[in-house]
């Protein structure tokens, strides 16, 4: 497990506002952020305009990469020929770790275009660990894991989500990419406190932080994590309380659906400073 020597909040870097960025660059403007995250799939085993658009983003600014295709917790053999890109692609940019998904996303050699939750039980938490290991030996560097937001758990639950999390970290010696969003979202929809769920988290293992905007759907009465609205209060106070648990380290803003210009994601990325400042501001005043 490895951390990260950056610290405060960046975004994650979406092609709807990558020309924006690149408007800075141009004009020698400093970036407004201290590091901006982004998927290797949008970028690897491509050419053209994207790959060069972000040479131009990594020789000013600091990147982390976060996966959306491994399918850890899949049952298909780990893609050689995607991990063999993938490392190159790392090697280029050399993040201090990896992170996707505890989910599978593939069977049969078919891609399911969606992050689909794992059994809760030992069997499946010990099957995820020595996948995440065997990544992170191809890979040459340490991975960490995303927990996601699910809506039904496939078959009986013997953990709850926060305990089957932590065994897969601990067998799996990894680090952990914390969703705040995603904990609040499965919290509220299985009746579970979502604070509760953070207080068994072990704080040493995160290392990263993701939060976003999820929204409440009458036809499903659930809260669908979407990440196309803002950030409510909650999360934010969760963010908080969080970062007083695991003290400095990298926090996300990530918008995936209906991205407003740059400039409105910079305004609500200030909101997730001032949680973060909070955060770090308990930390010191419990110390």
């Amino acid at each position: 497990m490895t951390g990260s020597a950056l610290t405060g909040v960046g975004l994650g870097l979406r092609w709807e506002f990558l020309d924006e960025v690149l408007d800075l660059l141009d004009r020698g403007e400093a970036l407004p952020v201290p590091f901006f995250e982004l998927s290797p799939e949008n970028y690897m085993r491509r050419g053209g305009y994207f790959p060069a658009a972000l040479e131009r983003v990594r020789e000013r600014c600091a990147l982390l990469t976060h996966g959306l295709t491994m399918s850890v917790g899949g049952v298909d053999p780990l893609d050689a020929g995607y991990l063999r890109d993938l490392g190159r692609f790392l090697g280029r940019l050399d993040p201090p770790f990896h992170s996707d998904h505890l989910c599978f996303s593939g069977v049969d050699g078919r891609f399911l275009h969606d992050l689909l939750p794992l059994p809760l039980t030992s069997a499946a938490a010990a099957h995820a660990a020595a996948r995440i290991r065997e990544a992170e030996d191809r890979l040459g560097r340490p991975m960490a894991i995303e927990n996601i937001t699910y809506y039904l758990a496939p078959g009986r639950a013997a953990l709850d989500e926060a305990d089957f999390l932590v065994e897969v970290l601990e067998r799996a010696g990894c680090g952990l990419l914390l969703d705040v969003n995603n904990l609040y979202v499965n919290g509220r929809n299985h009746g579970v406190d979502p604070a509760a769920l953070l207080e068994k988290i072990p704080p040493g293992r995160v290392v990263a932080m993701h939060v976003a905007g999820h929204e409440w759907r009458d036809d499903a009465g659930l809260l669908i994590d979407t990440h196309g609205a803002p950030v409510i209060a909650p999360v934010l106070d969760l963010l908080a309380r969080a970062v007083a648990r695991t003290g400095p380290v990298p926090v996300v803003l990530e918008r995936d659906n209906d991205v407003p210009p740059l400039e409105a994601l910079l305004t609500e990325r200030a909101e997730v400073e001032a949680a973060y400042r909070r955060g770090l501001a308990a930390r010191e005043a419990a110390a």
